[in-house]
């Protein structure tokens, strides 16, 4: 997998990228502030987020408790919501660090939006690698994805990895003629995610399955397990969160990595490239023991982590309704929307079920902010 003027993604030289979020918390100094001090730290890659919060959840979702206080979560995601031009200033700013410009979308008005930017490559989060309206629209923009896969199981991503691929001709913003380029990254849902859990001897056989490039996506504290671990097993993209200090009040900020300890993952990482995975494994044994490392290497077969279990069908996408639909209204398209479940309210159907559902008669009261399930309609 080659991106317009870097090299081949390879193992032997991991893309590592530095997952700003939205922990700016829409101020551009500190936005600029973390751009620089990533690249200081070795990373790459800078990500954020394009958040449009009624593309993510419904305002019932449920709170979320920061250091200011309890907040409801959509509220929390309103504040995050900026104009275009803010993206467009983060896109200018980071690539003038000599770094790539990364950015999730979460609906069809964040990729709308993003598109206009003309990234180099767009980066799908793990809650939305079902949602299929939002995969054929960024299959159609032909360049390299990287495809997070937590809280999944193999039928999820095979799914996703066809819709990426029903688009047609090249990907654009490459060196290769090659058609859609996607990198898998295997991910564990949890914030933090316990080391035991991330099973990366699963990325060999992610590969091999998919025929795709593999990296990682790491939630755990640990700046240097995880990332090296993944190295040796194939991993060509490292992903870890980056704040500027962890007491800062960003959503992820308490498991994000403060610029010295970013530095450390990316020597750390830069050193196990040169020494190979051998000697490198070896290292790692004798520092943390043969069990603590076997723990963390897993069994190799892709199943739902213990920390994740209960996040599926809750963190990823199903349909839900937007307003109180009574029993015998027709459900009309903007009766109802592609979004997370989350934590109090209950899943729907599926987003492949959504052309489906206009015109339908609802058969019983659909509580706003509810899952519509196949007994509803």
């Amino acid at each position: 997998m080659k991106i317009a003027g870097r090299a081949e993604l390879s193992p032997r030289h991991a893309l590592l990228i530095a997952e700003l979020g939205t922990s700016h918390n829409g101020d551009l100094g500190k936005a600029k502030e973390m751009i620089a001090a990533a690249a200081q730290a070795g990373a790459d890659c800078v990500k954020f987020q394009l958040v449009i919060a009624d593309e993510i959840l419904h305002p019932n979702t449920g709170e979320v408790a920061l250091p200011g206080g309890t907040i409801r979560l959509y509220d929390r995601f309103k504040e995050l919501e900026l104009p275009p031009e803010f993206y467009a200033e983060l896109k200018n700013f980071t690539e003038s660090e000599g770094l790539l410009f990364l950015c999730t979308p979460f609906g069809m008005e964040s990729a709308r939006i993003l598109r206009e930017l003309q990234p180099k490559m767009v980066k799908i989060a793990s809650p939305e690698l079902n949602y299929t309206a939002l995969l054929e629209e960024i299959s159609q923009w032909r360049v390299p994805v990287l495809l997070s896969s937590g809280v999944s199981r193999l039928g999820d991503i095979e799914e996703a990895l066809d819709t990426l691929n029903s688009g047609k001709g090249p990907c654009e913003n490459t060196d290769s003629d090659d058609s859609m380029q996607v990198c898998l990254l295997h991910c564990v849902t949890a914030y933090p995610a316990p080391e035991s859990d991330y099973n990366l001897r699963v990325l060999g056989n992610l590969s091999r399955i998919f025929g795709v490039p593999v990296g990682v996506s790491d939630h755990s504290l640990d700046p240097e397990l995880v990332p090296v671990l993944a190295l040796g097993q194939g991993a060509c993209v490292i992903e870890k969160h980056f704040c500027l200090s962890r007491a800062d009040p960003g959503l992820d900020d308490p498991i994000a990595l403060p610029p010295p300890l970013f530095s450390r993952m990316a020597q750390a990482v830069r050193r196990a490239e040169e020494a190979g995975p051998e000697a490198t494994l070896a290292e790692l044994i004798r520092e943390r023991g043969e069990a603590a490392i076997a723990g963390v290497l897993g069994s190799g077969i892709k199943t739902l982590a213990p920390s994740e279990k209960t996040n599926y069908s809750r963190t990823n996408r199903s349909i839900h309704a937007l307003r109180d639909i009574k029993a015998g209204q027709t459900i009309a398209a903007g009766d109802f929307a592609v979004i997370r479940t989350e934590k109090l309210l209950r899943p729907g159907l599926k987003p492949s079920w959504a052309p489906l559902i206009a015109g339908r008669k609802a058969q019983r009261f659909i509580p706003a902010g509810e899952g519509i399930r196949f007994e509803d309609i």
